[in-house]
């Protein structure tokens, strides 16, 4: 990574933390994983970020650049970083980059697929609310990077 990728990075984490809140969700998913498990924890943080997604819907895309955008005027909102879609022959590819920082307190794993968790239940559902099969699951990826995921939605 380049000392100007690096300072950006820097850059986006230090717009996403808001103490307070930051921390108490830290606390709450942390709790979850500890109590619950990761299964059920990451169960329920999909089924929070459907909801979220059902609060800021998305308006009707006519291309995959509208779709772009539009998720970015939402992640924008968030201070959630923003995402790069790239459409193939038989899937859609969404990288989320520069993700919320965890607070350190949480594996960086852990706190990335919790993440991934809730981003998976934002983007499948707005991808269902754009005409998208419900039967064609979205899947989420790690990258080499702390502060991406990818999200597969295949046929």
């Amino acid at each position: 990574m380049s000392e100007l990728q690096s300072r950006t990075l820097s850059y986006y984490r230090q717009q996403q933390y808001q103490p307070g809140w930051f921390d108490l969700l830290s606390v709450m998913i942390n709790g979850m994983l500890r109590n619950a498990g990761a299964r059920e924890s990451h169960a329920f943080l999909q089924q929070m970020g459907d909801t979220l997604a059902t609060r800021y819907p998305l308006g009707a895309s006519q291309t995959v650049a509208d779709l772009e955008n539009q998720i970015n005027a939402v992640l924008a909102q968030f201070n959630w970083g923003f995402v790069d879609v790239q459409p193939h022959e038989t899937s859609m590819i969404i990288s989320h980059m520069a993700l919320p920082p965890g607070d350190g307190l949480i594996d960086a794993h852990q706190w990335r697929q919790a993440l991934g968790a809730v981003l998976l239940g934002l983007y499948a559902r707005w991808l269902r609310d754009q005409g998208g099969n419900p039967s064609v699951p979205l899947v989420c990826e790690e990258t080499d990077s702390e502060a991406t995921l990818n999200f597969r939605y295949q046929t």
